[in-house]
């Protein structure tokens, strides 16, 4: 009784950690915007919309691995924060999570220089999210 008991508690705990696992991955991010990368240069620009303020930001990409190489953010009150990120993200992934200085940040924009990832003729998409 006391083993069923034991695996009973152990499977209601590991049930328990899975959503917070999956939280900390991708949960409570907010979609600012997007952009199609069109291939003729090495670098974009997304404007943010978004009302709020963000600790963190992550880009996802979709359609093809993008090769990151910086990540600029532009604040609203003039201030910029300047991310070396040099990582080779393929479809369906994001960038590590890039933590934002000081206290919450209103974002005004976000650009992001690249090189191709192998794309063929299809063109990747990029989503840029933010987390409060």
């Amino acid at each position: 009784m006391q083993k069923t008991t034991r695996a009973i508690v152990l499977f209601c705990l590991l049930l328990g950690l899975a959503p917070a696992s999956h939280a900390d991955r991708y949960g409570d991010w907010v979609l600012l915007g997007e952009a199609h990368v069109d291939g003729q240069v090495d670098h974009d620009k997304i404007s943010v919309n978004a009302p709020g303020y963000f600790r963190a930001i992550q880009i996802g990409v979709k359609g093809g691995a993008i090769e990151f190489y910086r990540v600029l953010v532009h604040f609203e009150n003039g201030a910029d924060h300047d991310v070396q990120v040099r990582s080779r993200i393929r479809a369906g992934e994001r960038t590590r999570v890039i933590d934002l200085p000081g206290d919450q940040r209103k974002i005004r924009s976000v650009e992001f220089w690249y090189g191709k990832g192998g794309w063929g003729s299809s063109r990747p998409r990029v989503n840029l999210w933010g987390r409060r």
